[in-house]
């Protein structure tokens, strides 16, 4: 069973940075590609950024030169370094990976930004 658990989401003002962090259990690590999604209010949920496991990464047009995703093999975790945050980054983030042929979610970590 693949488990993703999200940290590190909260309210901060724009301009201001935040982490989040998703460790993943139950997943060969070293093989997964690794993304971020987001989910704001009313909205489809949608790819933030994404790191295969070699260490390319791929990111929304939206926050480009603002998000970095990066990973620890040794921990199993994923990181979304996020600065510059600006009120439209406000949304519910999700850790996730496919996996046995399906798609796995954390259980989303909140971030609000106010203007």
């Amino acid at each position: 069973q693949v488990q993703l658990v999200e940290s590190g989401g909260g309210m901060v003002q724009a301009g201001e940075s935040l982490r989040l962090s998703c460790t993943a259990s139950g997943v060969n690590f070293r093989i997964a590609t690794m993304a971020w999604y987001r989910q704001a209010p009313g909205k489809e949920r949608r790819l933030v950024a994404e790191i295969a496991a070699g260490g390319n990464t791929n990111y929304s047009d939206s926050v480009k030169g603002r998000f970095t995703i990066s990973r620890n093999y040794a921990y199993n975790r994923v990181f979304l370094q996020m600065s510059s945050l600006k009120p439209e980054d406000t949304a519910v983030y999700y850790c996730h990976t496919a996996y046995y042929g399906r798609n796995w979610w954390g259980q989303g970590t909140q971030v609000t930004v106010s203007s």
